[in-house]
């Protein structure tokens, strides 16, 4: 009976009750994870007006983006949010939906989310454009060992409290990966002492039996000043990759950064860098512009590319233009951003293209098509 209560009033302060389970009964795990795959994201949305779905596609593919290469700070990278811009051109399918839950004075209320999925080819196109980082697929399910003491005792979370860790788990999926929890067999529960000390090889052994080797180790209590506390480490075939705090006065944030920290070190370490080319100006030549409209032309392309930051034309002849660029990223980026249609296309690719180092004039041939 003690037991009991103790977990449901630890469930209590992790969870608002009301809300949580409301949402929780709408919401089985095959939706989330239907609504959560790599390229596909939903988030809040005001009306149903071209306007608020716009502004929605443009953060819920910032939210792929970041799903994608792991890195969660994806949309402050140079070119991101000028490309975030153009979010309904990548667009597969949308669709509007509404979660229910209930105050702690009973009334109920409703949020619409929008659920957007993006063409998987284009979307690929645009992380490696931006010279993006590339998580690679699949990606590992590491278990996570976690402790949490609410006042009477350290206790596992297993399986059969998965509810308690619904903020961890949902956490790790909106970073693009999953967590598992353990089966909680005696020797398991048994298993809460080297938890707490934070023994690695001890929960290693035990973890033996599920695959990958990967655990994320962790303890939740109260802090001396009231709030939460979540000490975490993460291990990878043995090796520490690393350990750190979250500090929360709500216990659902403390657990949360459990799941930001594992994969910040799966990213690092597992992460491959985007190659897009180095920011700066580029001396570009352009064969084809033969009158004002050639030029127009030409501009209006140059303008819907998001890493273009300004263009100053150098240099004209007879049918030939020359211009300094200012990109976010290289000649590279601004290659694959121009895209097989464009009214622009590369006579020569540039030696970064090649693999070879970049010339000091830092310059590409195009024609206008």
């Amino acid at each position: 009976m003690r037991r009991s209560l103790a977990i449901i009033l630890f469930l209590a302060l992790c969870l608002p009750a009301p809300a949580a389970l409301a949402q929780s009964a709408m919401r089985t795990e095959g939706d989330i994870a239907s609504a959560h795959g790599a390229y596909e994201a939903e988030v809040p949305v005001n009306s149903q007006s071209e306007a608020d779905r716009n502004g929605a596609l443009a953060r819920a593919l910032g939210n792929v983006l970041g799903k994608l290469s792991g890195d969660r700070s994806a949309m402050t990278r140079p070119g991101v949010g000028q490309a975030l811009r153009n979010a309904k051109d990548y667009v597969e399918s949308y669709d509007y939906r509404q979660d229910q839950s209930t105050s702690a004075t009973g009334a109920p209320s409703f949020r619409t989310l929008l659920v957007a999925r993006f063409r998987a080819d284009d979307v690929d196109g645009l992380v490696a454009a931006l010279g993006l980082p590339v998580w690679p697929q699949p990606r590992p399910k590491p278990v996570v060992w976690l402790a949490i003491d609410d006042g009477s005792g350290p206790r596992l979370v297993s399986v059969q409290q998965s509810a308690a860790a619904r903020p961890l788990l949902d956490r790790a999926i909106e970073r693009g990966f999953r967590l598992g929890l353990p089966g909680g067999s005696a020797a398991e529960q048994a298993l809460v002492g080297a938890i707490w000390r934070q023994d690695t090889a001890a929960v290693a052994r035990a973890s033996a039996r599920y695959s990958p080797p990967m655990q994320l180790i962790g303890k939740l209590y109260r802090g001396q000043d009231g709030g939460w506390v979540a000490d975490w480490v993460f291990v990878d075939a043995g090796k520490v990759l690393s350990n750190w705090s979250t500090r929360e006065g709500d216990a659902r944030r403390a657990m949360a950064g459990g799941a930001d920290g594992a994969a910040d070190a799966l990213v690092k370490r597992y992460a491959k860098a985007g190659v897009a080319g180095a920011p700066g100006i580029y001396r570009v030549a352009v064969s084809g512009i033969y009158s004002a409209d050639d030029y127009l032309r030409l501009a209006v392309a140059l303008q819907g590319v998001p890493v273009v930051k300004a263009m100053v034309p150098v240099r004209a002849s007879a049918d030939r233009l020359e211009l300094d660029l200012e990109l976010m990223t290289g000649l590279p980026g601004f290659n694959r951003m121009l895209g097989t249609d464009a009214a622009l296309a590369p006579v020569t690719p540039p030696a970064e293209d090649r693999g070879q180092p970049a010339g000091e004039s830092r310059m590409a041939e195009y024609r206008m098509r």
